[in-house]
């Protein structure tokens, strides 16, 4: 079964991973054990032999071997080999992942454009499901081992459901040297174009609809063989296990604990009887290697393979729920809750402020001071500003307002005519008259409710 653990990491918290480092399922623990044990084993009988089998002139020569094994180990570039392997692996077993046929769009498509409420219409949805888990299934039978092992012959699968007796004798009377898994496939193509000359299907954009998700169904079921098919270059799988396994192998030489090669440097020479950090190296390196190994083909039976049962079992399940029983079987019609209240409302917890992005709670102070005084001053917040301008220009829009001023005034124009001549002639008192007064309000209203223009309406808008 796949080792989720997803919870655990739900919260990032101090010593969240430390939890995940003793789990056996699933571990590299559990894929390495055996090659750290023989490891392990190999370099204690190297140590043996150095130390309490070999003579002096012996251990000179064992001595000038490690240090020209621990020398030239170096040179394989580990790293590189290692890193390259596991990324293209890891997109592969991705691209695996996201390849798997899974019929919920289908079945929506099914479900809404084939229409039938009798036992006709409900016939022709199931069949069309069930061609649609049947090719999956055959397709995932000639991949993966668990659902192999579960339908070893065509037989198990008629057995389970999937497949009539008659289904079988036309998949096997059909001669073909390729896989087989396509036929379903076709059968649902056929019988959705039959499905409309009976008037299940009401037009042909929906048989359109149906025919393009069948044909996404159906190349992700291509691409699953595809992949199982075409896998990464041998070549490339031959390097890296080789690589991985010789560098092991001059260390068990190159990382004994020898005697030091000049005299002066006995101070400094620590003999230690386990490796610890070529230990490290050997769980890091070859590790990584083992993680290669489990993922570049994810259908298998290891730990963090796919459930390739359970998601069959799945999808049949939900495809003939959908087309079955939830076809035109609706709730009924209720206003709902925010029919009336517009606002949403939290009963188990506090309500949190909206994020209204990140300048909306800015503050000005009376005056900006600027660090830099090239810069043009940023307007007051308190000066009322015009929306953007996307009307005519400025001396367009004088224009239209003194020809909608002399409109206005048709009906007063002799009165508004001489109004204006007075106001234009120098007053000998700076206070106006009642009747002016009365005039310059008549006037000032008039052009401003009937000759506003869209930047002044835009400007009435704006301010508090």
């Amino acid at each position: 079964m796949t080792v989720s653990y997803t919870l655990k990491v739900a919260n990032a918290k101090f010593g969240g991973f430390s939890k995940l480092l003793f789990r056996w399922k699933g571990s590299i623990y559990k894929l390495l054990y055996r090659e750290f044990l023989v490891f392990c084993l190999l370099y204690g009988f190297i140590s043996f032999l150095y130390r309490c089998v070999l003579n002096n002139e012996q251990q000179e020569v064992f001595e000038r071997l490690a240090r020209h094994c621990n020398k030239f180990a170096k040179l394989i570039p580990m790293s590189f080999v290692l890193g390259f392997y596991v990324t293209q692996a890891f997109q592969r077993w991705w691209g695996q992942y996201t390849s798997f046929p899974l019929p919920d769009n289908l079945m929506m498509v099914v479900t809404g454009n084939v229409h039938g409420t009798d036992e006709r219409g409900r016939l022709l949805r199931r069949t069309l499901m069930r061609y649609a888990n049947l090719s999956s299934v055959l397709i995932l039978r000639s991949i993966s081992t668990r659902v192999r092992k579960r339908f070893p012959a065509l037989e198990d699968i008629v057995e389970a459901g999937f497949m009539t007796a008659d289904e079988l004798k036309k998949l096997n009377h059909l001669y073909s040297d390729f896989n087989k898994y396509w036929m379903p496939l076709a059968w649902f193509a056929n019988l959705a174009s039959q499905a409309r000359k009976e008037g299940r299907v009401k037009d042909d954009i929906a048989l359109r609809l149906l025919m393009d998700e069948l044909n996404n169904y159906r190349a992700k079921c291509s691409m699953l063989f595809h992949y199982d098919w075409i896998s990464i270059p041998l070549v490339y799988t031959q390097v890296v296990t080789v690589a991985v396994y010789s560098f092991f192998m001059f260390c068990l030489i190159g990382r004994q604990f020898v005697k030091p090669e000049k005299p002066d440097e006995d101070k400094i020479h620590l003999d230690l009887y386990i490796p610890i950090f070529t230990l490290l190296e050997f769980f890091f390196y070859a590790g990584w290697l083992k993680v290669g190994e489990l993922i570049i083909n994810p259908f298998g039976e290891d730990d963090d393979d796919f459930e390739t049962n359970q998601l069959i079992d799945r999808n049949i399940q939900v495809s003939m729920l959908a087309v079955d029983d939830m076809h035109q079987n609706l709730p009924l019609l209720e206003k709902d809750k925010y029919w009336v209240d517009k606002g949403l409302s939290y009963p188990s917890a506090t309500m949190k402020p909206v994020f209204m992005g990140s300048t909306h709670d800015m503050r000005y102070n009376d005056r900006l001071i600027l660090e830099d005084d090239n810069e043009e001053p940023l307007p007051n917040p308190k000066t009322q500003m015009l929306a953007i301008n996307v009307w005519p220009t400025t001396h367009k829009i004088k224009k239209q307002k003194n020809k909608s001023l002399q409109q206005l005034c048709l009906c007063c124009r002799s009165k508004c005519k001489g109004e204006r001549s007075r106001l234009e002639q120098p007053s000998k008192s700076s206070i106006p008259s009642p009747l002016q007064q009365q005039h310059m309000t008549l006037q000032h209203v008039c052009h401003d409710k009937l000759l506003g223009s869209p930047e002044t309406t835009g400007q009435a808008n704006q301010e508090p």
